[in-house]
């Protein structure tokens, strides 16, 4: 009997504290970076934020073709697309005059390389989180 009834505590402590994460989680503001493309470059060289969740929003000024975005850790090799954090793709390409978000990507401190792998843009480039 004291088995089942530690085995039940313990199962309700699990799910209450499962849900606090839940909630938590839920509640944590999602933030957007806003960045623009124009031919060659973007117009943001250096971004510095708070740690957090973000999406990216990516806008195409006058490029005359598509353009995307890729985010890697620096010090990572970028032209691998094992080091890029996928979820900081824009979800498709973004036409001349338009602009895609990202999905919600976190954020942790460190630094960071972004850049366009359509739009030959500069790997210099710096999201710095603190």
């Amino acid at each position: 009997m004291k088995k089942t009834i530690a085995i039940l505590v313990l199962t309700v402590g699990v799910v209450f504290s499962t849900s606090a994460q839940d909630k938590m989680m839920k509640e944590a503001p999602v933030r957007t970076l806003a960045l623009e493309q124009t031919s060659g470059e973007f117009t943001q060289k250096q971004i510095t934020v708070s740690e957090g969740t973000y999406v990216f929003d990516i806008t195409n000024n006058g490029v005359g073709h598509d353009v995307g975005f890729v985010l890697v850790k620096k010090g990572h090799d970028v032209s691998k697309p094992e080091n890029h954090i996928k979820t900081a793709y824009v979800i498709k390409p973004v036409k001349t005059g338009a602009s895609q978000t990202s999905k919600p990507t976190k954020l942790v401190k460190g630094e960071y390389v972004y850049f366009c792998p359509l739009n030959p843009t500069s790997t210099d480039n710096t999201l710095v989180v603190k």
